[in-house]
């Protein structure tokens, strides 16, 4: 008697969408089963292990390089793999979300590089996730033109050479993607990404002289990106490429993968292309792993935490040199600035921030940064023009001038600036406003010019929190409590409705959003993600 074929996957509670069976096909699906039954058990001792590394910090309140992993460290032979042509000039890298207007315009903007991204610029409704996949491949077949039924404008993309090099941002382990289902479980939402993703694009990818190449969120430890590599292993054998055709650039935007830079980057030495900064969710990392330290790890209003505060310093410092000592690219962080149409002096003030920040990185050794905006693609390309010239990347910038310390990482204590009253008005004004428009499907809003997304939410309730369990006094002799979080909360919904009018009001998602903000900063049980109560009211 023969063995029962695999269960097939069940699409579970989700509208049909136009095309999608041109991305849920039987061979894809199968594909990403094979992941799912392969990969998940260990993805799910790796989410434990998050919960125990978490408690042995709220113990010490300390972290440190791994003694069992010297010998990589020490080891100064090895290095991770050549920079396929298409990857070794990243000096500019566009982010955003694969809706159908941001993939033509992304593509179209000047960068070297678009990130695109299923993660925390994208709510991850089914819809998003689907058409997502739909529009990256009309995008390789040249089928992405369209005309935008609002403003009658039409878009359509440039001649080949001139398009963006694609790096596909999966969603992070800890999400799952409730509507694809094996027996009744959830498939990790990093599978259904890649898998679809991976399974459509990655010979079309090679055939236009490119490959499939990722960025890999929120990793916490070198063991995680060991799974990612063997992932990567077996799908290039599943689809018969050959082994070392996948890219991956990690981020190092959690405060644990800051103390395993390298070792991660051995884990996928044949896969790795490098590392990113990605500060907004570093700092929430941080808030959310030293919530226990007390008032030496309480960082001030986001806005006042700078790249050039000693320990975020020390972090970007380390990260480039660790890149070159490997032969991997070095990328900066984001600026976030969105261009106000209405008001030249705003936008005066702000590239000159972007050039003072892109300037500094540049100098740094950086190869490349990333911009939210293609208005901002010139002045950070200025930037690196200006030190590389016409070579692609500066690896041959050791920065072997730059020692960081342990201690160094988490000096957040050499910050003069303090949380202040209006830092807290901010944060709950940007955590509502993007928690509502997330709701409905928008993962990367622009918000007091500057485009938000899920990293930007999560720093904002992470602070609301530390600064009532740490109950600071503000400036204005005001404690943060509880109650004045409520009480700040509800003069923001008034100002919204006042602002917006009764019935954008009311056909939004205001009081969810508001509600759904206060759970996560007042709970004394810290949620991990506010992205996963929160993917329990996405419709």
């Amino acid at each position: 008697m023969s063995a029962p074929a695999p269960s097939p996957l069940a699409i579970v509670d989700a509208e049909p969408l136009p095309r999608q069976d041109e991305v849920l096909t039987d061979a894809a699906l199968a594909f990403v089963a094979e992941l799912h039954r392969r990969f998940t058990p260990r993805r799910d001792e790796l989410l434990a292990r998050r919960g125990e590394r978490r408690a042995e910090i709220a113990r010490t309140s300390t972290l440190d390089f791994l003694p069992e992993t010297e010998a990589v460290r020490v080891d100064d032979t090895w290095k991770v793999a050549p920079a396929p042509a298409a990857l070794d000039d990243r000096r500019v890298e566009i982010t955003g979300p694969t809706d159908r207007k941001m993939t033509v315009n992304a593509l179209n903007s000047g960068a070297r590089i678009w990130l695109a991204d299923f993660e925390d610029a994208s709510a991850p409704t089914w819809e998003n996730v689907v058409t997502g996949q739909l529009n990256l491949i009309d995008a390789y077949t040249r089928n992405i033109d369209f005309t935008d039924p609002k403003s009658g404008k039409s878009y359509a993309l440039k001649p080949a050479e001139e398009l963006a090099t694609v790096v596909t941002r999966p969603r992070g382990w800890h999400l799952d993607e409730r509507h694809l289902q094996l027996d009744g479980t959830p498939v990790p939402g990093a599978l259904v990404d890649f898998g679809l993703y991976f399974f459509h694009n990655a010979q079309r990818l090679i055939d236009l002289g490119k490959g499939p190449y990722f960025y890999l969120p929120k990793t916490e430890s070198y063991l995680e990106a060991r799974l990612w590599n063997e992932i990567f292993v077996f799908a290039q054998d599943y689809v018969g490429i050959p082994q070392g055709t996948v890219r991956a650039t990690v981020l190092i935007e959690t405060i644990t993968a800051a103390y395993e830079m390298e070792e991660i980057l051995y884990e996928l030495r044949d896969h790795a292309s490098g590392l990113n900064a990605g500060r907004w969710d570093y700092l929430f990392s941080i808030v959310k792993n030293f919530r226990d330290g007390g008032s030496k790890f309480v960082l001030p209003d986001r806005n006042l935490v700078t790249m050039t505060a000693p320990f975020m310093r020390a972090y970007t410092e380390l990260l480039v040199r660790t890149c070159h000592k490997r032969g991997a690219h070095a990328i900066g962080g984001m600026a976030a600035f969105i261009p106000s149409r209405r008001d030249a002096e705003v936008n005066k003030v702000a590239f000159e921030k972007v050039k003072a920040d892109k300037d500094r990185e540049a100098g740094d050794g950086f190869d490349g940064s990333w911009v939210a905006h293609p208005d901002l693609v010139p002045i950070a390309m200025a930037s690196f023009d200006a030190v590389l010239g016409d070579r692609p990347n500066q690896k041959d910038r050791l920065r072997e001038d730059v020692s960081v310390a342990a201690g160094d990482l988490i000096a957040v204590d050499t910050l003069d600036a303090k949380p202040s009253y209006d830092g807290l008005r901010n944060a709950v004004a940007v955590g509502i406003r993007y928690i509502e428009a997330w709701l409905r499907g928008m993962g990367a809003v622009a918000i007091f010019n500057l485009m938000e997304d899920a990293a930007t939410a999560e720093i904002s309730r992470s602070q609301i929190w530390q600064w009532i369990n740490a109950d600071v006094v503000f400036e204005n002799g005001e404690h943060a409590t509880a109650d004045l979080a409520r009480k700040v909360a509800a003069e923001e919904l008034t100002s919204i409705r006042a602002e917006i009018g009764d019935e954008a009001f009311e056909t939004g998602k205001w009081q969810q959003a508001h509600d759904l903000l206060l759970q996560v900063s007042l709970d004394q049980d810290y949620a991990d993600f506010l992205t996963l109560p929160a993917y329990e009211q996405l419709r």
